[in-house]
């Protein structure tokens, strides 16, 4: 399922360049601005996986329950309640 991103506005400057890096490759500009975001998630994607992870762990709950939670849109930030009530984060360090 592919799904379209909405990004809000770049600015001046990055605009114009990314104009010109899209014209020098040949594509279209959000032909460029894909390729670009796409190619800094895959250099993000270890460092995305380990803060997955420790939300996990600091939830209880899986790292892939919580990838589906969050891409359900049920992600909520814990309550200081939620918080004082935990125990420890021994999965996250495993």
């Amino acid at each position: 399922m592919s799904t379209q991103s909405r990004i809000g506005a770049i600015g001046e400057y990055y605009d114009n360049l990314l104009t010109v890096d899209a014209t020098i490759r040949g594509v279209s500009v959000p032909q460029q601005a894909a390729s670009l975001l796409c190619a800094k998630l895959q250099e993000r994607a270890t460092l995305i996986m380990t803060r997955l992870k420790y939300l996990a762990a600091k939830r209880g709950v899986t790292s892939e329950a919580l990838w589906l939670e969050i891409l359900k849109g049920n992600y909520q930030e814990l309550t200081d309640e939620e918080m004082q009530a935990i125990d420890t984060l021994e999965a996250w360090q495993a």
